[in-house]
């Protein structure tokens, strides 16, 4: 009669196919269950928005005494000498400097003014945000051609306990669609084909592994 198994000798005869078993478990828990993220996202028409805290520079032609650097207020808005209360938020800096021509020609004849952002925040929609195991998480101002290697030497990279590869882009211009990034392969492992562009509105989502 066939005696049973110690259990010294189960557990020898069980111990490869548990670590299989977890072996596949953790590799399905790795997979990033999202389409990968394209790798061109360039937005060659961007124009940059203004947002609240940016700091703008009016230059207002042969009227010195009009022309100063002010700050957008976190209402959105901006106050010069002979305008109060101008919306400046969402503008680009072009436009921005014929709404102020409106507004001074019931002051001066025929005002010419020139906007330049010295400060940059840009509008909130514009801004990209990580969120999760980054190491500095926060809200940055979009540039252009700007890639997720970028947002990442930003940010500091990521955590001890990030999972890299399950890294969601959430792309905002696109109704939120998500991608899956794989952030451990482009800074971990210096791998440059995980390196794709982003866009404005992007939020980056880097979750906690289990170990």
């Amino acid at each position: 009669m066939a005696t049973e198994p110690s259990a010294p000798r189960l557990l020898r005869m069980i111990g490869p196919v548990l670590a299989l078993i977890l072996a596949a478990a953790l590799s399905a828990c790795s997979i990033n269950r999202h389409p990968a993220a394209p790798v061109s996202a360039a937005t060659p028409d961007y124009r940059y928005l203004i947002g609240p805290l940016d700091t703008i520079n009016i230059i207002v032609w042969r009227n010195p005494e009009l022309s100063l650097a002010v700050p957008v207020r976190p209402d959105g808005k901006i106050s010069t000498p002979l305008v109060e209360d101008l919306p400046a938020i969402g503008r680009n800096p072009t436009d921005l400097a014929r709404d102020i021509e409106k507004a001074l020609a019931k002051y001066t004849r025929d005002p010419v003014v020139t906007v330049v952002v010295t400060g940059f925040q840009g509008a909130s929609s514009e801004q990209i945000r990580i969120i999760g195991e980054a190491a500095k998480p926060q809200a940055i101002p979009y540039r252009q051609n700007m890639t997720l290697l970028d947002v990442m030497i930003q940010v500091g990279g990521l955590t001890d306990f990030a999972d890299g590869n399950s890294a969601v882009l959430v792309r905002g211009k696109e109704g939120g669609k998500p991608y899956g990034v794989r952030l451990k392969d482009l800074i971990k492992r210096g791998d440059i084909s995980a390196n794709v562009d982003v866009r404005p509105g992007d939020v980056l989502i880097i979750p906690q592994g289990w170990f």
